[in-house]
């Protein structure tokens, strides 16, 4: 028997006017145009594209806020939708009444907070403020309080726009969690995020929106390494000039091409934390030379140096000469060894240390986040830019006699 879709959109459109001035005429311009896309029962699907895209109105019109100007979009099933968090919150209210007045305006009946009540309060660790008006909570207080509500809904579609953008790592990691325990029970959640590794690691299939329009649709991952392409965050050859003049270096060295590959040597942006990933500088060597050093840097989101290391650490020919050619120079760095995160590779080389041949700060970025069954592992919440396994023993002591 054919199921329908449960979510179905079709030639959806929303046009919006931006207004005129005195003796101006009025300016329009289409949020979305001609969508089309259908997500089945227990399907999660994200959405990607930059700011402006057309994200939000596609869930503001999914979500019954704005009717659309031409086309359809379809809902088989109750929907509950998370777009702002904490909106609806009455400051002067303690943090149990708005529980039940958020509830009640996400469409919950009195018996479900009832029962789910507890539940929401733990998730939100609210536990010794339940009772004080949430005037006095932290951002971060209504925050978690406002999610525990919206992910307790017994709704078969669930659409949420930029849940993890507030809170600290911890909650957000949360929040993931709890998202994906609610795609395990079958539901089917629509997610809007500039968080890539989240994408990747709660959606099966991910829709990159841009400029109204649907540019891509396909595998999470697929996805997320085209919209980061086209953001120029990509692992492709990032120098690969074909005159030697263009090509940053001197009259020794040329650097032609870096790259970054996955464990199956395929150029990425987004690597899973537990498996390696293999830096490749691709250079030309003009005239011999002797102690060459080719090396980079990893550096973390806040500008951190997370590691450093060139293949003079080897002592890979460090005081042979090198002839005249075309050389790659590949190093591995190890899975489970970098922790969750946006990293920036910087490369250069010199001359025993001293002569500078070039030097490129962040010349391409990535991403490092645990895909799959690794995001359960409890080391993964591990703080920090490094997150080896280490091996452990756990041995049971005999009491002592006195």
């Amino acid at each position: 028997m054919f199921l329908k879709p449960v979510i179905q959109i079709e030639k959806l459109g929303k046009l919006y006017s931006l207004g005129a001035s005195k003796g101006t005429a009025s300016r329009t311009f289409w949020a979305l145009k001609d969508v089309t896309f259908s997500i089945q029962r227990g399907e999660v699907v994200g959405i990607v594209g930059k700011n402006g895209a057309g994200k939000s109105t596609l869930v503001k019109i999914l979500s019954r806020i704005t009717a659309p100007t031409s086309g359809r979009a379809v809902l088989r099933g109750r929907a509950s939708s998370l777009l702002a968090v904490g909106a609806g919150f009455h400051p002067d209210f303690t943090g149990r009444e708005n529980v039940y007045l958020n509830g009640a305006v996400l469409g919950m009946s009195k018996n479900e907070i009832d029962q789910n009540f507890d539940e929401i309060v733990w998730f939100a660790g609210v536990e010794k403020f339940i009772d004080t008006p949430v005037k006095h909570y932290s951002s971060g207080m209504r925050t978690r309080l406002a999610f525990a509500v919206a992910a307790h809904l017994r709704s078969e579609i669930l659409i949420m726009d930029e849940v993890l953008a507030v809170g600290d790592t911890a909650f957000q990691k949360k929040c993931l969690g709890k998202m994906e325990g609610l795609a395990g029970q079958g539901r089917t959640i629509l997610f809007v995020s500039h968080n890539m590794g989240a994408i990747i690691q709660l959606c099966s299939r991910a829709i990159w929106l841009n400029d109204g329009h649907v540019n891509f649709d396909g595998s999470a991952e697929e996805t997320v390494t085209a919209y980061l392409s086209s953001q120029g965050i990509t692992g492709e050859t990032v120098f690969g000039f074909s005159q030697r003049e263009d090509m940053p270096g001197n009259e020794h060295i040329r650097l032609r091409a870096v790259r970054l590959k996955d464990e199956s040597g395929k150029i990425s942006a987004v690597f899973d934390t537990k498996n390696p990933i293999t830096v490749e500088i691709e250079y030309e060597i003009t005239q011999p030379i002797r102690e060459l050093r080719i090396g980079f840097r990893l550096i973390a989101w806040d500008g951190a140096i997370v590691l450093s290391s060139s293949d003079a650490d080897d002592e890979l020919g460090w005081s042979d000469q090198r002839p005249k050619g075309l050389f790659v120079s590949r190093c591995q760095v190890p899975g489970n060894f970098l922790n969750s995160g946006r990293y920036y590779l910087s490369v250069g080389s010199d001359l025993a240390m001293t002569k500078e041949n070039f030097s490129l700060p962040r010349v391409t970025a990535f991403y490092v986040q645990p895909i799959g069954s690794d995001f359960s592992f409890p080391s993964r919440n591990h703080k920090g830019y490094l997150c080896p396994r280490f091996s452990w023993q756990v041995e049971k002591l005999e009491p002592q006699l006195c």
